[in-house]
Order: C-alpha cells, then sequence, then structure tokens
C-alpha cells in the first residue's frame, strides 16, 4: 500500500487548508486512516483518525472544533480540512493506514498504523 499526501502549504493565521490522502496498492476498506504531525524537534503526534464506517472521528484536544476528517471509501482517500489554523499547527504532516480495523484505545498511537505516507509540509505564518 503506497499512501500519497497532498494540499500543505504556507497561510496565515486564522486560514485554512485541506490536505488529501490517496492510497494505492492492496488497500483494505474496513481500516482506520489517521493523520499525524511533527514539527520540528518534537516527537510525532497524532492528530485525527477515522475508522471505516465514517462515523465517529477522533480528534487530538489541540484540534478539536478546527479540524474535520473525512473519508471516501470509494476513491481510497482521507481528507483533513483544516480551519482557524495557528502557528502552533506548523508541521510535516503525514497519513497512515492500518492494514486492518484499529480498535478504538489504540487509534491515537502511532503503532496501531501499518503504512505511511512521505509527508505534507504545513506552515502557519503569524
Amino acid at each position: 500500500v503506497q499512501l500519497q499526501a497532498s494540499g500543505g502549504g504556507l497561510v496565515q493565521v486564522g486560514g485554512s487548508l485541506s490536505l488529501s490522502c490517496v492510497a494505492s496498492g492492496n488497500t483494505y476498506s474496513k481500516n482506520t486512516l489517521g493523520w499525524f504531525r511533527q514539527a520540528p524537534g518534537k516527537e510525532r503526534e497524532f492528530v485525527a483518525a477515522i475508522r471505516w464506517g465514517g462515523a465517529n472521528p477522533y480528534y487530538a484536544d489541540s484540534v478539536k472544533g478546527r479540524f474535520t476528517i473525512s473519508r471516501d471509501n470509494a476513491r481510497n482517500t482521507v481528507h483533513l480540512q483544516m480551519n482557524s489554523l495557528k502557528p502552533e499547527d506548523t508541521a510535516v504532516y503525514h497519513c497512515a493506514a492500518s492494514r486492518l480495523g484499529v480498535i478504538l484505545s489504540q487509534v491515537r498511537r502511532a503503532e496501531a498504523y501499518d503504512y505511511w505516507g512521505q509527508g505534507t509540509q504545513v506552515t502557519v505564518s503569524s
């Protein structure tokens, strides 16, 4: 499975960006898809995840109410709509996919995902 992320860029504080990630290869529609981010000098952190049915997506507290994750199983795509961006959202954003479904208690853990995209840079200027 290969993941290709796109949509990053430079935006001012309060602006919006939309990230997309397309999965190709031997994908499984009942997997869990997620977004993680890593800022310079910091560890990778969970941003959002969505299980195969699309209901009840999960968000990090820092992005809840500002970011929206969605998926299109027919197109093997996951999106991350980011609104009201803040300087602390600046990071490289990586999409991730599990080979099978991820149980609820594990969706925020990077170790639960089997495949990773190359990352796309998001920079929020103040």
